[in-house]
């Protein structure tokens, strides 16, 4: 399906404020610029709006880039509908759109979401090569019948905010610092699939969780998560890496759930991350292991208490 064909889709009730971008990971820098587009639409009284691409631009100029997603399309699309924007378009990023020319894709906009102002981000560019700087969007606007404005990056005390510096923590293991930037726990959301039950036998069964590869996983670690299953809440144990202990080389996520008794096996489970407990590790014994184990939720337990 070509983008006109998606954009024809969407008839705006009335003109538009709108942003465009990726927007992967919905961040606290993201919602600054959706207030602000919110408030030009508000101002101007028109509708306020969001383009965002379904899959990155860059894996599409750049094949052979790799970009761990921070959030499915699904998760951003909603995160941007909660705060509250009039239209969200959500479209696909192909080869014809890269290849397109920066007053092409605006004239789209224009066309089909009556765009009457364009509010983006600091280092904005769109178009081939990137060509679509702030000067040649004024300028396509000024004889198009669209304004623009820009907003500068957006800092929480030294931290600038970016999609980048979150993946940067999230390889680190700084859960705290990514939900200090997302402004909410970084979370991963997969179905149970089936195991080995090697936790069961270790009597402290775990789901396994099956996620898309293009999702961005923490740094390999043992961490405090809450487990959201059917609008339920669990403290939980979640063990990210390849389980040295078992001679195993295949890199899972398992969790397991406190006070939890039942099936999960096809079910979908929501990961907030709260802390990174420690680092994964090699044991000399089962009964090594276990202990571990126990500690680990004893401080899982203490950590969820206080938050």
């Amino acid at each position: 399906m070509s983008i006109e064909e998606e954009l024809i889709r969407l008839v705006p009730q009335k003109e538009t404020a709108l942003t465009v971008g990726v927007f992967d990971g919905v961040h606290m820098g993201h919602r600054y610029l959706l207030n602000m587009v919110k408030r030009q639409a508000q101002q101007d009284n028109l509708l306020s709006g969001v383009v965002t691409f379904k899959n990155h631009p860059q894996l599409v100029v750049h094949p052979q880039t790799r970009i761990p997603f921070l959030c499915t399309v699904e998760e951003r699309v909603e995160l941007i509908k909660e705060m509250h924007v009039d239209l969200v378009a959500a479209l696909s990023f192909t080869p014809e759109v890269a290849q397109m020319q920066a007053q092409e894709f605006l004239a789209l906009l224009k066309k089909y979401l009556k765009m009457r102002h364009l509010v983006i981000g600091p280092d904005f560019a769109l178009g081939k090569e990137r060509e679509g700087n702030f000067n040649l969007i004024r300028e396509t606007g000024e004889k198009s019948g669209f304004s623009v404005s820009s907003t500068p990056p957006f800092f929480l005390g030294n931290d600038m905010v970016s999609s980048t510096c979150i993946r940067s923590a999230l390889s680190r293991g700084d859960i705290a610092i990514a939900e200090k930037l997302l402004g909410r726990r970084f979370s991963l959301t997969g179905e149970v699939v089936t195991t080995d039950k090697r936790g069961h036998s270790l009597g402290f069964p775990t789901a396994n969780l099956s996620l898309s590869p293009e999702m961005l996983l923490p740094t390999d670690g043992v961490y405090a998560t809450i487990a959201q299953i059917a609008g339920h809440s669990f403290a939980s144990v979640t063990n990210i890496g390849i389980r040295p202990t078992f001679n195993s080389n295949k890199r899972t996520i398992e969790t397991h759930l406190l006070n939890y008794d039942g099936d999960l096996y096809g079910q979908k489970v929501k990961l907030e991350f709260v802390q990174r407990l420690r680092e994964e590790h090699r044991f000399n014994s089962i009964a090594e292991l276990k202990a571990q184990i126990e500690r680990d939720i004893e401080n899982t337990e203490a950590i969820l208490c206080k938050k």
